[in-house]
């Protein structure tokens, strides 16, 4: 099970869920498929800051709705020590229209853009059609086993 580290520079997210840093952890706790010990940090931030390093480090001049940055390969199984796995940046606003866009609630968006963010830094992507295909049925699974929707149902009309 990870250890979450969580900075929450923008309060509207507790708006939105109340108890906001319990939500993430449990969220990222059930998403993260590996029996290694690592750590993983969490940043709730506004559009304008992920904007930033949107264009710092993918090159792109607009914000999206999550980040992730993998920071390498997990030490060896036999390893006890925690391996900072990476880190997780979403925006708010961002997060917000797209739910209302998609018919969908702030939670439930946040939860699957969590289960996204967390599994990029297990190593799964989606620029390739199949691993798209692979990573989607997985967040589609974990929702439906929290409780949520399909994400990708509204995207498929």
């Amino acid at each position: 099970m990870p250890d979450i580290q969580i900075q929450v520079n923008d309060n509207r997210y507790k708006d939105h869920i109340k108890n906001i840093r319990s939500f993430c952890k449990r969220i990222i706790r059930f998403a993260w498929q590996s029996q290694e010990p690592a750590e993983i940090s969490l940043v709730l931030a506004d559009d304008a800051f992920v904007w930033q390093l949107n264009k710092q480090y993918r090159g792109k001049d607009m914000p999206t709705n999550v980040l992730s940055f993998e920071t390498g390969n997990p030490p060896p199984p036999e390893s006890k020590i925690p391996w900072l796995a990476g880190d997780i940046i979403v925006a708010y606003e961002t997060v917000l229209k797209e739910a209302e866009a998609l018919g969908q609630s702030f939670e439930s968006h946040l939860a699957h853009l969590l289960i996204h963010g967390t599994l990029h830094l297990q190593g799964y992507d989606h620029l390739v059609l199949e691993e798209a295909h692979e990573m989607e049925a997985l967040e589609t699974k974990l929702m439906q086993a929290l409780g949520y929707d399909d994400p990708y149902r509204n995207l498929e009309d």
